[in-house]
């Protein structure tokens, strides 16, 4: 197994660290070909060659649902896009729900 070298750290202009493809790869135990899938579907939105943390968790959860549920990569990310719009959502309604109060 090769070593992944984080001694430079990229910071994002919004001030998020950045990591590699490969190192995404390694911590979600996939390969960046699959990653790059990830990217070219627009499943995930790396800056250049490099993502978030939150890209990161995206990709495992993607992979979660896939093994989990058999869901295709589109699909899973759909789940996953439904499930942060009814959470903005639910929060939207409690907003709401206290201004009548």
């Amino acid at each position: 197994m090769s070593q992944v070298s984080l001694s430079q750290v990229v910071v994002s202009e919004e001030g998020d660290r950045l990591y590699t493809f490969e190192y995404a790869a390694l911590v979600t135990q996939t390969s960046t070909a699959l990653i790059e899938r990830f990217a070219t579907l627009g499943l995930i939105s790396p800056i250049n060659s490099m993502l978030r943390s939150r890209d990161i968790a995206r990709i495992a959860q993607i992979l979660r649902l896939r093994r989990d549920l058999g869901l295709n990569l589109v699909g899973a990310a759909m789940v996953l896009d439904m499930a942060e719009e009814i959470a903005q959502l639910r929060a939207q309604l409690q907003v709401y729900k206290s201004r009548q109060s």
